[in-house]
């Protein structure tokens, strides 16, 4: 049937049902004055009786009307309490079931729609412990039934979970109501049947299952302990092994709340980020930019030109830059805010005790930071070639002539930009049929462009058979629709994904699981199956980015330090991220792709910068705004931005998103001009033209003209 006739039916139903005061059928008082008359027509058609009162329990369940209550008592004084008992507990599970997939048919895929980014962590939890919710709302009766069916409806739980544990959970209530219906005569009001005592002991039952699992968690919680014996006391609140970003947040927020933390990283402060990430390959993105601009400067009246580019005095300036940054991550000025700061290979030894340089700290938690390295695939001769990863790309001396790249994600498109410009001849091998896969195909097709219009080669569902060195002769072999190719190169960067350091620190020792990914399995709180022992950033995911990791922490730490108080589960709904080739491509929330993975309706807002009066001025016209927002809502959903400081103009989105403004709250806000943040208010009147109401608009033009008249 059409889910609007439906609808419509069901309103129509529940209408005759107050216009006609059908509601007084079932009151205390119609069913205690009917019950003679009733008696003695079950007596006479005892079987006709029990089908019509089971049908009709089943109808006024399922359409949640009123004084199911009423009807409980009246089928036990009717029926007598144990046949009442095997219809009424049949019935009302099958009518709640039925009122459960009408919701779900309904409602589901408009709440999912309009609201499955934030409910993708509620049907995560009704898919995890959705049984043990439903168990507890049956069994303490103060929960309106007929609100726990529609509820449920909205969710992810299958219509055979639901009915089973509707069928167990309403059971004890159904006894109680039954057990009053025999002395229906006697009962002066619905609230007299669940006296204190009785109301008590259903809560108490009620609240049984959460009460079981927390005693079942209690206990695997100390078999997972018991091979550990605790120390009577403590050296730290918590010790942190690894000083990236993860670790360097988690000791300074420790150390902010006056906690005692020790620090441990075994090469370098600041980890990945600092020494061979985001800032020497920001150092290198800016000499590529300032390359850039000037083969461009003839087109704004300038006559500029590049005789030599000096790669020592590039990759020496990069050298420079970290240096400068250093101080922010440097031992001295973390030991000023109270982090006591080691130098060493840490191990734990216990989930209380790390070893370091031979000596024991015991500690009440333990954060596990210990990042990723990037991925080696085992490519046959890749060892005999000159190859180069993300963190070791920086020792290079000399300009590659010929630069190779494998993979197309963001460090593989934002090095091959950038050696592009240096002066090297560049391919860029992927094996799948676009880069930057998991964004949006217009995305990352206008980078696409960008590459190949600055004189990258880029080689798309090309699969890797095997590299050859012959003499000084250097070859990869590829595979591209059932054909053999290869490209000679001097230089390969491998950047096909980075894989978490999990081992030679005592995970193996004590147990701790890795996902599928091989990360470290945490839960929502960012703990293992230790509850004092977490783990932020590369080293657990999902997420490799920076400010991922420093999100993490501040989780990790507070949890560690005052879980026993409050715990936090780690919220990502509004994660922004940036990719720094020219043009950036930025993005906060979902995109299309995952729009329709997640079967979210969603409406588009695209705004070109090519009409954008300072990136016409500037010169950096290329790119869009797309903003999805809910359908007929401006609630933004997420934003995909190309263009130049694309993660710049990302950031008002991303306050807009974190603080439920919607795009009517951009639109309204001034903004300099002229301005690239104009970007984001005309994205924002695009959506608002889109859904101007113009029923009302004719009503105004007519307006208009009567007044000219």
């Amino acid at each position: 049937m059409d889910k609007k006739k439906l609808a419509l039916l069901i309103v129509a139903a529940l209408a005759l049902w107050f216009i006609f005061d059908l509601n007084h059928l079932l009151t205390l008082e119609n069913a205690k004055s009917q019950q003679a008359q009733l008696d003695q027509y079950i007596t006479q058609n005892f079987l006709q009786a029990s089908i019509v009162y089971f049908s009709l329990y089943i109808i006024a369940t399922a359409l949640s009307v009123p004084g199911a209550a009423v009807f409980t008592l009246l089928g036990a004084a009717l029926f007598g309490f144990w046949w009442s008992v095997l219809l009424v507990s049949f019935a009302s599970s099958i009518g709640a079931t039925l009122a459960f997939l009408v919701s779900r048919y309904l409602l589901r895929d408009w709440v999912q729609n309009r609201f499955g980014n934030k409910l993708s962590a509620v049907n995560k939890g009704i898919d995890k412990d959705g049984n043990l919710y439903l168990l507890t709302l049956r069994l303490i009766p103060i929960f309106p039934f007929f609100l726990i069916n529609l509820l449920m409806g909205l969710s992810t739980m299958s219509v055979k979970r639901f009915y089973l544990y509707s069928q167990i959970g309403m059971f004890p209530a159904t006894l109680v109501y039954l057990n009053a219906g025999t002395q229906l005569a006697q009962i002066d009001s619905l609230s007299g049947l669940l006296s204190p005592s009785v109301l008590i002991s259903l809560v108490i039952l009620g609240m049984f299952p959460l009460t079981a699992k927390f005693v079942i968690n209690r206990v695997k919680q100390k078999k997972v302990y018991a091979p550990w014996s605790k120390p009577d006391s403590f050296d730290r609140n918590m010790v942190v092994i690894g000083a990236g970003s993860g670790g360097l947040v988690s000791a300074y927020i420790a150390a902010a709340v006056k906690a005692k933390v020790t620090l441990i990283e075994k090469h370098k402060m600041g980890g990945d980020c600092l020494n061979t990430g985001c800032v020497p390959s920001k150092a290198l993105i800016r000499t590529s930019h300032n390359i850039k601009e000037i083969l461009q400067a003839e087109d704004f009246g300038v006559d500029a030109q590049i005789n030599s580019i000096d790669f020592k005095k590039v990759m020496n300036r990069i050298q420079t830059v970290i240096r400068k940054i250093e101080p922010h991550d440097s031992v001295e000025r973390y030991s000023e805010l109270g982090v006591e700061c080691l130098q060493g290979h840490a191990k734990i030894i216990s989930p209380w005790q790390v070893e370091l340089n031979g000596q024991v700290i015991t500690t009440q938690n333990i954060v596990i930071a210990t990042g990723a390295k990037p991925f080696i695939p085992a490519i046959p001769g890749l060892q005999e070639v000159n190859y180069v990863t993300s963190d070791t790309v920086w020792s290079l001396s000399e300009l590659p002539k010929r630069f190779l790249v494998l993979g197309g994600g963001p460090i593989g498109c934002e090095l091959a930009q950038c050696f592009k410009h240096l002066g090297s001849e560049v391919t860029i091998v992927e094996r799948l049929p676009q880069i930057m896969m998991r964004e949006d195909p217009d995305a990352a097709d206008l980078l696409s462009q960008q590459l190949i219009n600055d004189g990258v080669e880029l080689l798309l569902n090309h699969n890797v058979s095997a590299f050859t060195c012959t003499g000084q002769q250097q070859k990869v072999e590829l595979q591209h629709k059932g054909e053999l190719i290869s490209r000679e190169f001097d230089v390969v960067l491998v950047a096909i994904g980075r894989q978490a350091n999990v081992s030679g620190f005592g995970l193996e020792e004590l147990g701790i699981e890795l996902t599928d990914r091989k990360t470290i399995a945490v839960n929502d709180y960012l703990q293992t199956k230790y509850t004092n022992i977490y783990a932020v950033g590369d080293v657990t995911g999902p997420f490799q980015l920076t400010h991922a990791a420093a999100h993490q922490a501040w989780y990790a730490a507070v949890n560690g330090l005052f879980g026993s108080f409050k715990k936090f589960k780690t919220e990502y709904s509004v994660l922004p991220a940036a990719t720094y080739t020219y043009p950036e491509l930025a993005r906060v929330g979902i995109n299309e792709k995952e729009a329709a993975e997640l079967h979210i309706s969603y409406e588009i807002s695209k705004y070109e910068l090519n009409d954008l009066d300072r990136a016409i001025a500037d010169g950096h016209d290329s790119g869009f705004v797309k903003v999805l927002t809910a359908k007929g809502s401006d609630r933004i959903l997420g934003v995909t931005i190309v263009g130049s400081h694309a993660g710049d103009l990302l950031a008002e989105f991303t306050l807009a998103m974190r603080y439920n403004l919607g795009l009517n709250k951009i639109l309204s806000t001034i903004h300099p001009y002229p301005t690239m943040s104009e970007a984001a208010k005309y994205t924002a009147g695009i959506w608002k033209k889109n859904h101007a109401p113009q029923t009302l608009l004719n009503f105004v033009e007519k307006y208009h003209n009567w007044t000219r008249k």
